[in-house]
């Protein structure tokens, strides 16, 4: 799932209908509880957020380089899919880096990648620092969408080796895992939550939205791997014009997970501090300047940042901007039409324009929010109900 159709690689192929699913049942239950229409007035805007997505067409780089003395261990360029995958890529970079029995490590970065690779070392039996130059709620991960999105510009087909698919599919089995412990804890850090995604016309004859996307000739196309993971994933259900809330007919429906990242980043960090672990504030320019360190085994989990650290000119900035509504109580779940996407979270309501395809904000690398598109993409929200 990417930002785009975070709701729509699940919900392909024939699904049920609503009334099918639901008839002969002893005990009638609303199927639509909290799914509430949002207010969507840009008045309710609490703030405008943009994140340069790190992506690389070879995926990420989870690789050893030696630096002088150290051993850093890379560990970024998820694209779309940091959060969904970090807890699997922390496992193979952590495995890397404690290879020959070191024990003190240090971790580049606080974000999701950094948080979790420190986490994933510590339970290992690594004592481990984490340096870096922000902390929530100040680095790109705190700008995330906020759901399960393991294969969101992960890579390109053309680009990976043949070994990449199983290594993917590894590590998103791994994260999915994991977030399943922090499902039912105080704040609801991880839960499942329903999305929807709405059309004019009956899927299959116009495309995923209001209107078919244009056909746009490219050199490669995003890799889709999400298929390899149907066995833990739910099936979508279509439901019937007039039996769903939403004011375009056609409507399907599928259950993912959310990340409420406010509270679940703050469960990650304290996890790590009771650990015994070290959070210290500082700024590198260039590799070389890891050699102030005093341990010897390194993680790199800068993220876009590498781009400039390591000059990483393979790395290429994904543009988003998210609108974010105040919280509605009771109000969990997301949407997509039209290329808005819509996720109600409890620590906020996610707006973001998406677009019709993957492409969309590709090589932009504008963090500067357009407040005016803010309030624009808001008020297109308010379509998705009469």
């Amino acid at each position: 799932m990417d930002r785009r159709a975070f709701l729509v690689s699940t919900m392909g192929g024939a699904g049920l209908s609503l009334m099918a699913a639901t008839a002969g049942m002893a005990t009638p239950f609303d199927p639509f509880a909290g799914v509430e229409p949002i207010r969507a007035t840009p008045d309710r805007i609490f703030r405008t957020t943009v994140c340069l997505r790190p992506f690389r067409a070879a995926g990420p780089r989870i690789e050893v380089e030696e630096v002088g003395r150290k051993r850093v261990v890379h560990n970024y360029g998820h694209g779309g899919s940091g959060w969904s995958l970090s807890w699997g890529s922390a496992e193979l970079a952590v495995g890397l880096a404690m290879a020959d029995g070191v024990r003190d490590l240090a971790v580049i970065g606080a974000g999701a990648l950094g948080l979790t690779a420190a986490l994933t070392a510590q339970r290992a039996g690594a004592r481990v620092t984490i340096y870096a130059r922000e902390q929530f709620p100040h680095v790109r991960s705190a700008r995330a969408t906020g759901t399960w999105s393991p294969d969101s510009r992960i890579a390109m087909e053309k680009a990976v080796d043949p070994g990449f698919g199983d290594r993917w599919e590894a590590m998103a089995r791994t994260s999915f895992a994991m977030y399943q412990s922090y499902l039912g804890l105080a704040g609801d850090p991880v839960e499942w939550t329903d999305r929807y995604i709405l059309s004019d016309a009956p899927f299959g004859e116009a495309g995923r939205g209001a209107a078919a996307a244009p056909v746009v000739e490219r050199p490669d196309d995003f890799l889709r791997l999400e298929s390899r993971l149907r066995d833990i994933m739910p099936r979508s259900v279509e439901l019937a014009p007039g039996t769903h809330p939403f004011r375009p007919a056609h409507a399907r429906r599928n259950s993912s997970l959310t990340f409420n990242i406010a509270d679940l980043a703050h469960q990650l960090i304290n996890d790590f501090l009771i650990a015994g672990g070290r959070i210290v504030p500082m700024e590198f320019h260039a590799p070389g300047e890891l050699s102030r360190l005093r341990e010897k085994a390194i993680i790199n989990c800068t993220g876009y940042g590498a781009r400039a650290l390591w000059r990483d000119e393979s790395i290429v900035p994904v543009r988003g901007q998210i609108a974010w509504l105040i919280p509605q109580p009771g109000a969990t779940y997301g949407a997509y039409y039209g290329g808005l996407a819509m996720l109600a979270r409890r620590d906020g309501i996610v707006v973001q324009e998406v677009g019709q395809d993957e492409w969309f904000g590709y090589g932009d690398t504008n963090e500067t929010p357009d407040h005016d598109a803010a309030a624009a993409s808001v008020r297109q929200l308010a379509n998705f109900w009469a």
